[in-house]
């Protein structure tokens, strides 16, 4: 792969696994465009619980999906637990899927003037929206440990949060994502897996960026 200009790399794994962060630092040091493809979903769940649309009607979610847009997405209003419980049960909705999926895989080949690719995280990213990405990573961890993580972090803006509320709806999505007949959440062939149970997010991303680079150069 040594000359590769255009690169493309793809991030899957489940709720609070590090993979997020790890997308970062990546996009940073190999200067790529980044896209956490998550932010699509949410957007859609906040567009119908701010228009009151029914949440279980799929003709509404793909209505809502339709008008999303990655440029006027509201970063700050899509980080609730509503909008996270909801975007996890629309992602479900084969409609919505496909509504995504072409500005997924159009960011993927068109980055940011500048830069030398694009890095997209997910559920599916691997498996259906760039399947011959350069590079795959599944990013994991416990259930327990990722769900005192979102906790620790929800904490942050309501003292009120509960664990085992956090632990269960983390469960729920965990079994959603992984079950869901389109696009479930799975391991890829060839992809590296980074368990960051019990690792720093500087050894996970590590990890990853010298996987790349061995096979890279």
């Amino acid at each position: 792969m040594k000359g590769l200009t255009h690169l493309i790399v793809a991030i899957d794994g489940p709720a609070a696994s590090g993979k997020g962060t790890i997308a970062k630092k990546l996009a940073e040091y190999f200067n790529l465009s980044y896209l956490d493809t998550g932010i699509l979903y949410r957007a859609v769940a906040l567009q119908m619980l701010t228009k009151g649309m029914n949440e279980k009607d799929s003709q509404s979610a793909e209505k809502a999906a339709r008008q999303v847009s990655i440029a006027s997405i509201d970063h700050t209003r899509i980080r609730t637990r509503a909008v996270s419980d909801l975007a996890s049960k629309i992602a479900t909705i084969s409609g919505v899927r496909e509504e995504l999926l072409d500005r997924q895989r159009r960011f993927a080949q068109n980055p940011d003037p500048g830069k030398d690719g694009a890095i997209l995280d997910g559920r599916d990213i691997g498996t259906v929206v760039c399947p011959h990405a350069d590079f795959k990573i599944f990013i994991m961890a416990d259930l327990e440990i990722r769900a005192k993580r979102r906790w620790k972090e929800l904490l942050q803006s309501d003292p009120t949060v509960i664990y085992c509320e956090v632990l269960e709806e983390m469960r729920s999505r965990d079994e959603r994502d992984t079950n869901r007949k389109d696009a479930p959440l799975a391991v890829t062939s060839g992809a590296l897996v980074i368990d960051t149970s019990n690792k720093s997010i500087d050894v996970s991303f590590n990890e990853a960026k010298d996987w790349i680079l061995s096979r890279r150069f």
